[in-house]
């Protein structure tokens, strides 16, 4: 069971030396690094490498968590794998260590606000199709044809217009045009004959 720390300083001025006493101190077997790289970038080589090194039973050291993560998704992302893995997490800073019994909370409380925001969020939605649906909006796509369109292209069928002929003319194709049709005639004899139209399309 190793402990591989990472270290990393965005700009080429800075030094990297605080970190690196830190993690020597925190017995750290492993150190990568990535000298005069952002958090936002995409790649960082020293990153890359510290999370390959990583095997179940290791424990990822860093200094800060800015030192690491580009982003609070970023970062769960990580947990998620670490957790998964069976990898633990130590922020020499931050009071979170993953290796302690308080600190297995750590993984517990980021599980529970997760739930909790996913579920203020559906919350939230649902909230917002009840407000819409009393205002009178219509939810769901907008229609790609307009009953005036629709009742248009009724015509120039009954008068025998091609059907892609029609579609064209109104900028749709003709599955669309024949399922619009069959939407506005649910109820008539020809509903039938304009399902199995567009059934063959």
């Amino acid at each position: 069971m190793a402990r591989i720390g990472y270290a990393r300083v965005s700009t080429e001025e800075q030094n990297l030396d605080l970190q690196l006493f830190a993690l020597t101190n925190a017995e750290c077997d492993r150190v990568f690094s990535d000298h005069g790289v952002s958090a936002l970038a995409k790649r960082r080589r020293g990153f890359d490498q510290a999370l390959g090194a990583l095997q179940s039973g290791d424990t990822f050291v860093i200094w800060k968590m800015d030192r690491a993560f580009r982003s609070l998704r970023h970062a769960l992302e990580v947990f998620d794998r670490f957790e998964a893995e069976g990898i633990e997490f130590h922020v020499l800073t931050e009071g979170i260590d993953t290796t302690t019994p308080m600190g297995k909370c750590f993984y517990q409380i980021r599980n529970a606000f997760a739930e909790l925001e996913r579920n203020l969020i559906s919350e939230r939605t649902k909230a917002g199709l009840q407000e819409a649906r009393r205002r009178g909006t219509r939810l769901g796509r907008p229609r790609a044809l307009s009953r005036r369109q629709i009742a248009d292209a009724r015509q120039r069928h009954s008068r025998g217009e091609p059907m892609a002929q029609i579609a064209a003319r109104s900028g749709v194709s003709e599955r669309t045009m024949y399922r619009a049709m069959l939407a506005s005639r649910a109820a008539s004899p020809a509903a039938q004959h304009f399902r199995e139209s567009a059934a063959n399309l």
